[in-house]
């Protein structure tokens, strides 16, 4: 039987569903997947979390666009930022899933 629960992969933040190749050794389930298990997580995927929480700090909400770097490698941190309930991803104003999302987003504080 699956768990309930779901996790978020430790290196691009999107949620990892149960599967059941992994009924054995969930508890010990990091990524969603090879590549982000190769990828892990890089000083530079931190300095971007403070890049934007900095920004939170001196606007309540900006376009994620608005951090320097590359797109995904901001969209990753952003997304670990959002599964630990520290920023909020907005669409046209309205709270998205930063695991489905596509296109231009917000982010705000929480």
């Amino acid at each position: 039987m699956a768990p309930s629960e779901s996790k978020t992969c430790a290196s691009c933040g999107r949620t990892i569903t149960w599967r059941k190749a992994w009924a054995d050794d969930w508890d010990n389930v990091r990524w969603c997947s090879s590549a982000c298990r190769r990828r892990g997580l890089r000083d530079s995927d931190r300095d971007l979390e403070v890049q934007i929480l900095t920004a939170l700090d001196r606007t309540r909400r900006f376009p994620l666009t608005g951090i320097n770097g590359e797109r995904e490698d901001v969209r990753r941190a952003a997304r670990r930022l959002a599964a630990a309930g520290r920023v909020r991803w907005l669409q046209n104003g309205h709270p998205v899933d930063p695991s489905t999302a596509r296109g231009d987003v917000d982010i705000s504080k929480p």
